[in-house]
């Protein structure tokens, strides 16, 4: 049960229903008080109109057993003086309530006593002069018994001035088609609220259900390719350009993302195992010979080795901290220092190395991974360079700019991006490396896009290659 109400679909459809239950009681409540209120308002405005009616005969001083009032059960009447005495009613009337007389009979007395001036002198009341009907009306709500048939009223009383004496006519009109409206609306909304909620809450099911169903699909992909572990499949994708749309699509990008780096590590791991196995089953060579006659231990080979397995170790576990997503740490540097700094160290270098540039071209990030960068760019000019190598250090705009050049065969438009893949070496670098990996470049592109650059290879001026490193200026 728990499962079940847990789930997407029934939430939606739960708080759908909620939603619409609220609205349609609210909605229903404040019809029937709007209904209820207007046919009050019209039993109301019924009664002031009988009343006036009658008070208008009273006001011409018709006799009270000539009045003629209503004598059907919609309308009671009743007449009384100052007193509160009953003058007139309506024929029928057998009982009332509601209007402050409860008699249903004139009384005799009050017939034959004159006027005596009733409340004339009362200054709590509206002043009328003889003849006249007040524009006051008193309203209030009672029951009546007309011919046996008793009923709820809605009264309005009106006073008028006849031979000195204040008379107030009441009369009644029926609040029946008032009760049996709101109650057939409450029976309506009572049957017809618990059906449309059905509807409603089935609707909003089936639609979330359909909605959903892809991404049970994509759900039950998911799964599989997790159990199977082949990045080769994909998740379905609606032809719809909905939300659930642009998920599959995105869970399939990541899929091919994850598939790409994947297979790049795998690739990774290859090369790594094959690039090591040559040196170290070289220097095994070299050792188990020197074991056996040690007059033939080739020191310098076992050392040049060793400093390659070295180098090509650091390598790859700066590959393996930056696959990891380390970060520079560092503050400012002088770009154009570091440049100078780094070349002025190297030495055994095959051709001289001109650095042009001044100081003051100010960056953030890491010296030892910048110095790196330098470093494997002229390493990779003094592999492929005829007769010089030379490195400019500008100011491009926002940009710091970091170029090395050489003269030498360049790098064919095809393979310009493809040198800076891991363990890529192009045939003529095979043929004349000294012992390189294939990973100087790819690991000087991964550096620059830690410390938001880039690096490009495009064709230099003299001919050869123009290795360009931009990284962003820091103000001063």
């Amino acid at each position: 049960m728990k499962r079940l109400f847990g789930s997407v679909r029934a939430q939606a459809t739960i708080g759908a229903t909620l939603v619409v239950a609220v609205a349609l009681i609210a909605a229903g409540t404040a019809v029937l008080l709007s209904l209820r209120s207007n046919l009050i308002q019209e039993a109301a405005a019924q009664a002031d109109a009988t009343a006036r009616q009658v008070a208008s005969k009273v006001a011409a001083r018709t006799a009270y057993e000539d009045l003629d009032l209503p004598d059907d059960e919609d309308r009671p009447v009743q007449v009384v003086d100052s007193k509160g005495r009953l003058l007139a009613v309506s024929d029928d009337l057998e009982r009332i309530s509601g209007t402050g007389t409860d008699a249903v009979r004139p009384d005799p007395e009050a017939l034959r006593e004159p006027a005596n001036g009733g409340d004339d002198d009362d200054d709590d009341g509206e002043r009328l002069e003889a003849g006249e009907i007040s524009d006051e009306v008193e309203r209030g709500e009672g029951t009546a018994t007309v011919d046996g048939h008793t009923a709820d009223y809605r009264f309005s009383a009106v006073e008028v001035e006849n031979d000195d004496d204040r008379l107030t006519v009441w009369a009644g009109a029926p609040l029946a088609a008032e009760q049996g409206a709101v109650s057939t609306a409450q029976t309506v909304m009572l049957i017809g609220l618990p059906l449309l909620l059905v509807v409603v809450a089935g609707v909003t099911w089936g639609v979330t259900g359909r909605a959903l169903k892809p991404v049970e699909g994509i759900r039950r992909e998911m799964a599989a390719i997790t159990a199977s572990e082949d990045l080769g499949r994909r998740v379905p994708e609606p032809s719809t350009h909905d939300e659930v749309a642009r998920l599959a699509r995105t869970t399939n990008a990541t899929l091919t993302a994850l598939e790409a780096s994947v297979e790049r590590q795998r690739s990774f791991v290859a090369d790594a195992s094959h690039e090591l196995r040559s040196p170290i089953a070289s220097l095994r060579t070299q050792l188990e010979v020197g074991l056996a006659h040690p007059e033939l231990l080739d020191v310098a080979g076992a050392v040049e080795d060793t400093v390659r397995l070295q180098a090509l170790a650091a390598d790859l576990l700066l590959l393996a901290r930056l696959d990891a997503g380390e970060r520079p740490t560092g503050g400012r540097l002088d770009l154009g220092a570091l440049v100078r700094e780094e070349v002025s160290q190297r030495v055994g270098d095959r051709l001289p190395v001109t650095v042009h540039g001044r100081a003051g071209l100010e960056v953030a990030g890491s010296r030892g991974q910048l110095a790196r960068v330098v470093g494997n760019l002229v390493d990779n000019a003094q592999r492929h360079a005829a007769s010089r190598v030379e490195v400019r250090v500008r100011a491009d705009g926002p940009e710091a700019v970091v170029s090395v050049a050489d003269d030498g065969a360049g790098v064919p438009a095809p393979e310009r991006e493809r040198i800076f893949e891991r363990f890529v070496r192009l045939d003529d670098a095979r043929s004349r490396d000294d012992g390189g990996a294939g990973l100087g470049l790819a690991i000087a592109r991964d550096v620059a896009a830690r410390h938001g650059g880039t690096l490009r290879v495009r064709e230099a001026p003299e001919g050869g290659a123009l290795f360009e490193l931009r990284l962003p200026r820091l103000a001063g």
